[in-house]
């Protein structure tokens, strides 16, 4: 074999060398998907009743990360993992996290007790409404705001909310109110009351039972009709975020959201605030 057919068939053997390296070439299959049968769910795993984190399984499911994560948003992703055939998988991440963690493709929804405020329809899409509440004050028992029935009634407190919320956008409807800076979690916000630094903060009334229900410390308010925050139905409801990029999925959720009825709906509730780890 002389020199240029060594060329010839060393050149030949490199191109099919590469082509078997490079599965976008001509003729090959593109790679399995694995993550196809797996819906990544979004949540901070840290807001009970709608989502928390538990070292046990039982009405619990897995954490990406490790652990088990329970509650209402659990329960919902479940529902909508199962409609879809998929396996539910947990990714556990900080609120501020969320948006970017869905439009970056990490995760496929966020379902963590998020309203569809019209800032983050900017960005995001949402699904309909699965769950709708109204807002409440957190306060110790032994608070003299304990007994508060109006906004008024909080004149002078320390009253804080979830950063990058709108609980702490309606702090401002409170006359004479002592605006505290928000916190990140709620969690953070019961240790903030509990030892002096704020008090109350603003909740839904589901985590407010939650709070309550594992802290014999702590009540809430709820006002009286028309003496309370003034919000709109998109800040008072929950809606699954999902990226614009993708209207089947929207669509599929949509699906899967209307064949949960309301009646199963607050029975989850119940059970989730039932079902919370109060030592965990």
């Amino acid at each position: 074999m002389n020199l240029r057919k060594i060329a010839v068939a060393a050149s030949l053997s490199l191109v099919t060398l590469l082509s078997a390296c490079n599965p976008s070439g001509d003729g090959a299959q593109a790679p399995k998907d694995n993550d196809a049968s797996v819906l990544k769910v979004g949540m901070e795993c840290d807001y009970a009743p709608f989502n928390w984190t538990q070292t046990k399984e039982e009405n619990g499911y897995k954490i990406a990360t490790g652990g088990y994560a329970g509650g209402y948003d659990v329960e919902i992703a479940k529902r909508i993992a199962d409609s879809m055939d998929k396996e539910l998988e947990i990714v556990k991440t900080e609120w501020n996290g969320l948006t970017p963690a869905l439009t970056s493709g990490k995760i496929d929804l966020i379902i963590a007790g998020m309203s569809p405020t019209a800032e983050r329809k900017e960005t995001i899409n949402f699904s309909d409404t699965y769950y709708t509440s109204n807002l409440v004050v957190v306060v110790k028992k032994d608070s003299p705001y304990a007994s508060a029935k109006s906004l008024s009634d909080l004149s002078g407190a320390k009253i804080t909310g979830q950063l990058n919320t709108f609980h702490y956008d309606v702090i401002d409807q409170i006359e004479g109110v002592e605006k505290t800076p928000a916190l990140e979690t709620f969690p953070a916000m019961i240790v903030a009351l509990e030892s002096g630094k704020i008090d109350g903060y603003v909740s839904e009334k589901p985590g407010a039972i939650s709070a309550t229900t594992s802290n014999d410390n702590l009540t809430y308010i709820e006002f009286n009709e028309g003496e309370g925050f003034e919000a709109s139905p998109e800040d008072t409801s929950i809606a699954v975020g999902v990226s614009k990029d993708n209207p089947e999925l929207l669509d599929k959720v949509n699906k899967a959201l209307k064949n949960i009825s309301e009646e199963e709906r607050e029975q989850i509730m119940e059970e989730a605030v039932k079902n919370q780890p109060l030592g965990e």
